[in-house]
């Protein structure tokens, strides 16, 4: 296992989006958005560097984006079927071929302050000379269930970053549980089992695992994978993707079901 690991730490950066709302978002956008998440299924116009796909979602006045590269946050103003967008946050990861112009891409659609309508699942974006039609991921992608589905870490969740690196990549820390709560899988180095109780979104893991040493830098991040399954977590799904958040506050993993 080579010695020298990639590391990137995804931070926040703020980005100015022209055409802000002097609202804020403060105003109360249209239920019908709110809670929901859409995924494009055609472009009309300048299509998506590196073929997207582009990911909206809507909750709690404010909107997540991500157009195939980084991931941008912040407040939206719905109001007159208009989408206005605050002062948004992104992560900072390098992006290869032409992805790495999708941000560009995200940004010229949402500060254009573009047009919506929304008639069932589908969602229709306007502005910028494009045209995106979207439907609601639910449809296009349904959640996976949290048992039975072999789960694959791809990124640690710290307070202050999200980490992603070569050694995650290769290492491929994996986690099932069973339909009874049996728990299976690998930190990264050692494999693991326990069981897990599973109430709603909350999972409770019990975790025990063999006694191997690896590379330092896979034991770094077994160290994180143990941590956050170490007790109570709240499970998040949204398609082919888990989040677990410890309890603690302190740190949490990304998962991708297994192909």
């Amino acid at each position: 296992m080579p010695a020298t690991r990639g590391w990137a730490l995804l931070g926040l950066t703020a980005l100015a989006v022209a055409g802000c709302s002097s609202s804020g978002g403060t105003d109360t956008p249209p239920a019908t958005l709110m809670g929901r998440s859409f995924v494009s299924t055609a472009v009309t116009g300048s299509t998506i560097p590196g073929g997207g796909p582009l990911t909206l979602n809507f909750a709690d006045s404010r909107i997540i984006a991500n157009a195939g590269c980084n991931t941008a946050t912040g407040p939206v103003d719905l109001q007159g079927n208009t989408l206005q967008v605050g002062q948004l946050a992104s992560t900072l990861m390098a992006c290869p071929g032409d992805r790495s112009d999708a941000d560009g891409w995200q940004q010229g659609l949402l500060s254009a302050q573009p047009t919506w309508t929304l008639v069932g699942d589908t969602f229709t974006l306007k502005g910028n000379g494009i045209t995106v039609t979207m439907l609601d991921r639910k449809t296009v992608n349904p959640d996976k269930p949290l048992t039975e589905t072999t789960w694959i870490v791809t990124t640690l969740l710290r307070p202050d970053a999200e980490v992603r690196s070569v050694t995650i990549d290769e290492v491929r820390p994996a986690l099932t549980i069973t339909a009874d709560g049996a728990v299976s899988g690998s930190a990264g180095c050692n494999n693991m089992t326990g069981k897990a109780q599973i109430d709603g979104s909350d999972v409770t893991f019990q975790v025990a695992t063999t006694r191997m040493m690896c590379d330092p830098a896979v034991m770094e991040v077994e160290q994180q994978v143990l941590q956050v399954l170490d007790g109570k977590t709240t499970a998040t799904i949204s398609g082919d993707d888990l989040t677990l958040h410890n309890a603690n506050g302190n740190v949490g993993l990304k998962l991708h079901a297994e192909q």
